[in-house]
């Protein structure tokens, strides 16, 4: 597996975790900045959440890490926290924006 397919698996993975209190996947709400993989396997993810004080902060980062090690041939996941740039609206995909009704 090369390691463009690998990132489109963990991609996908990713797009199967929702916040719990917005019917949008967190890779289209724009929650996750990064997405790389290293060698041999290893899966880095840098991630924000809608706000620091959001109730599920714990559980999000942990679940798009079990979703990615599902993955056969994935070695390592490491999920990484930033507040930095803060999350804003405008991360959104459209199709988010439109199942929202923000468009």
């Amino acid at each position: 597996m090369t390691e463009q397919e690998l990132k489109e698996k963990a991609i996908n993975a990713i797009k199967t975790v929702y916040d719990p209190e917005i019917p949008v996947d967190v890779y289209e709400l724009g929650l996750i900045y990064e997405v790389s993989v290293f060698p041999v396997n290893n899966i880095y993810v840098l991630m924000t959440l809608t706000s620091p004080a959001c109730p599920s902060a714990e559980q999000i980062p942990g679940e798009v890490e079990q979703k990615i090690k599902t993955i056969e041939g994935v070695n390592d996941v490491t999920v990484e926290l930033t507040f930095d740039p803060p999350y804003t609206q405008d991360m959104m995909s459209e199709a988010a924006k439109l199942e929202l009704g923000f468009m």
